[in-house]
């Protein structure tokens, strides 16, 4: 499913149709990406930028 061209916006993966949140990119060895069709995709993303403010508010 992840090799369509169609389920590609740009560099962004969305396929409401996938269930998987996480995805291979179309390159092999490229490493992964999400599906922002899946809402949990953007939870992970808030989640990852709040850790990042707290760790920069903090001082660590």
């Amino acid at each position: 499913m992840s090799k369509n061209p169609a389920n590609w916006r740009g560099i962004f993966y969305y396929n409401r149709k996938d269930p998987r949140i996480r995805v291979p990119k179309l390159e092999p060895g490229l490493g992964w990406t999400l599906n922002f069709a899946n809402p949990y995709s953007y939870v992970i993303i808030i989640a990852l930028a709040g850790i990042i403010a707290l760790c920069m508010y903090l001082g660590l």
